[in-house]
């Protein structure tokens, strides 16, 4: 059956070349006129909507619609041509898994876009972060399985290849072996990015304290998760870590955080003028969300006192700001307030040292 594709074995007549070239033609004519004709319609109904997500999808998928009824237009035309049907059907074998996998493709990355697109008119935070989260694992899924059966449909295609899994299959106890030991870790990976997705431990965005490193979660993988630092540093975190090892998430459930701020004074320091001061500071600062404001002695040493000062913000970035306002502004206001209150190491000698009049 193979010996009708070699060269060798080949008798051009040019009468039918002529008329498959011409059948060909008249099959990529029409199925290009169909595409036009679709797309002008959905254009003209996409176009009256208010969205712009149908309108995303619509040109993403026009590339591969295309090249897909033009592979449909030629397969038709080559069923009543011989000549048409014996230079397209070995071709056709790996076109038409690669289109389908194309289309499927562009369809997945279309609908992502398009509810990336609808979650921005989103005002949760919390919300968003947990919609991207399942997006991006989702996505990503649906593309490697996209891309794996796309790849091994082209394959099986290839002869020599099917008699190749043919005869694997007789060993298939053995071979079930081998390959679940070798993909164990990538099937590990798969299963803990799928298992982030449905239970969300963290998601994109939140702020998270993982193995001693503090920063947002940038991106989540199958295998790894990114953690973007304060200082730009990129963290990368298995997997296996978030799964199977204690982590903080200060952004679960909602941006709104309380933060504290410690001050250090001397133990004859007056408390309430302090406190007074921080409600007064706290109340007309624009970070502030209205919720907490407090000033607390958590410690007495024989030499020093601790101060807690809690003050609240909607996100943990104004929080941060607001600590740090907070922090300068009651230092200055001790120093030239209260310069008493500050730690100072004295040497106090009563009633004067007999020696200090002394010549």
């Amino acid at each position: 059956m193979l010996d009708q594709y070699n060269p060798a074995n080949w008798n051009i007549d040019w009468s039918e070349a002529t008329a498959a070239a011409i059948a060909l033609t008249v099959a990529i004519v029409i199925a290009y006129a169909i595409y036009r004709a679709i797309f002008a319609i959905l254009q003209r109904v996409t176009g009256k909507s208010e969205t712009v997500a149908d309108d995303l999808i619509i040109q993403s998928i026009r590339r591969p619609i295309k090249w897909s009824l033009i592979a449909i237009g030629i397969t038709v035309v080559a069923q009543g041509n011989d000549t048409l049907a014996f230079i397209w059907e070995p071709i056709a074998r790996f076109v038409r898994p690669a289109l389908l996998g194309w289309i499927a493709y562009t369809i997945i990355k279309a609908f992502t876009a398009a509810m990336e697109i609808k979650m921005e008119a989103s005002e949760d935070p919390v919300a968003i972060r947990s919609r991207r989260t399942r997006i991006s694992i989702f996505s990503r899924t649906a593309i490697f399985a996209i891309v794996f059966v796309t790849v091994g449909l082209m394959l099986f295609s290839i002869p020599a290849v099917k008699s190749i899994g043919t005869t694997l299959l007789a060993s298939a106890g053995l071979a079930a072996l081998a390959v679940g030991a070798a993909a164990q870790p990538a099937l590990k990976s798969l299963i803990g990015g799928l298992q982030i997705a449905f239970t969300e431990p963290l998601r994109l965005g939140d702020l998270v304290v993982i193995d001693g490193h503090t920063g947002r979660v940038e991106e989540i993988r199958m295998s790894f998760i990114t953690v973007r630092t304060w200082d730009e540093r990129a963290i990368v975190v298995p997997t296996s870590v978030v799964l199977e090892q204690p982590f903080e998430d200060w952004s679960r459930k909602s941006e709104k955080l309380t933060g504290p701020v410690m001050l250090h004074l001397d133990p004859a320091t007056k408390i309430q003028p302090i406190r007074e001061e921080l409600v007064r500071y706290v109340d007309g600062h624009s970070l502030w969300d209205g919720r907490t404001v407090q000033c607390l002695m958590t410690e007495a040493y024989p030499e020093s006192i601790e101060l807690r000062l809690a003050v609240s913000a909607k996100t943990i970035g104004e929080l941060w700001q607001l600590r740090c306002d907070v922090r300068e502004h009651m230092i200055q206001w001790l120093q030239d307030e209260m310069p008493d209150a500050l730690i100072r190491h004295r040497l106090e000698v009563p009633n004067g040292h007999p020696k200090a009049g002394e010549p």
